[in-house]
């Protein structure tokens, strides 16, 4: 019995005394593996995958439209006939869904040159000429400014000089890219009424520098993206023919 308790209490000594072993991360190894068509495929995955992927191509390929030539972002100065074409679809389509939610109307578009990302071309038009023109995720978003702050957003589109794509407003500067003129829906802007700019969600966020969205009176988000809303606006025509126009012009 004497040795049992002897052996208990070494025991439980080494127990109390034993420090407890920290686990430490040493390092990190890993290896790039490349993904090329040196890789064999596999027959039962191309076999599953294979009628979706047919689907999705021939939806992508169907015929909306037509268009009458090939129109480009830097077709024009301070606008373009294809940026003219992209927020007056974005004006026509999204202002119903707007107007049901609130009872307003929106008052003007804003998109980023940048943002338009191939050209229009001459002939037929399908949902895979929206997703070229516009590959983004972005969804239409509508700002409420106070005329105040609509100073910054017309002072940004003179400081940059290139055709930002406009829609209900229209612009004149002179050759010293000076403000001469700036009207929406024909009206000179007024300090104390509240404007409903439609734009996307990456320019409202800051994008391109267009930091003049915030403060701001409030934001609707309208869950509609921009590109369904340019594949909205080919479904209704038989014909895209869109023009440079004095939206956005520059006085020698």
């Amino acid at each position: 019995m004497r040795f049992t308790h002897l052996f208990f209490l070494l025991y439980f000594f080494v127990l109390l005394n034993c420090k407890e072993e920290k686990l430490q991360l040493s390092k990190i190894e890993g290896k790039q593996i490349q993904i090329t068509d040196t890789i064999p495929i596999d027959i039962d995955i191309e076999a599953f995958v294979k009628p979706y992927r047919d689907n999705i191509q021939k939806d992508l390929d169907s015929v909306l439209a037509y268009s009458t030539s090939t129109f480009s972002k830097n077709d024009g100065e301070l606008n373009t006939a294809l940026g003219n074409f992209m927020v007056d679809a974005i004006y026509s389509e999204a202002n119903p869904v707007f107007k049901s939610r609130t009872g307003y109307d929106i008052d003007m578009v804003l998109l980023n040159h940048g943002g338009i990302r191939s050209s229009l071309n001459r002939g037929h038009v399908s949902k895979r000429t929206a997703f070229q023109l516009m590959p983004f995720e972005n969804s239409v978003v509508v700002i409420a400014l106070k005329g105040t702050q609509m100073d910054s957003l017309i002072d940004y589109l003179r400081r940059a000089k290139r055709a930002h794509p406009i829609s209900k407003l229209k612009l004149i500067l002179n050759k010293d890219f000076e403000v001469v003129d700036a009207k929406i829906k024909g009206e000179k802007i007024k300090q104390n009424k509240t404007y409903y700019v439609a734009t996307s969600d990456y320019l409202y966020n800051g994008g391109d520098n267009m930091r003049f969205f915030k403060p701001n009176d409030s934001v609707y988000y309208l869950n509609y993206k921009i590109r369904n809303a340019i594949i909205d606006k080919f479904y209704k025509l038989d014909t895209i023919n869109p023009v440079i126009d004095d939206r956005f012009i520059q006085t020698k």
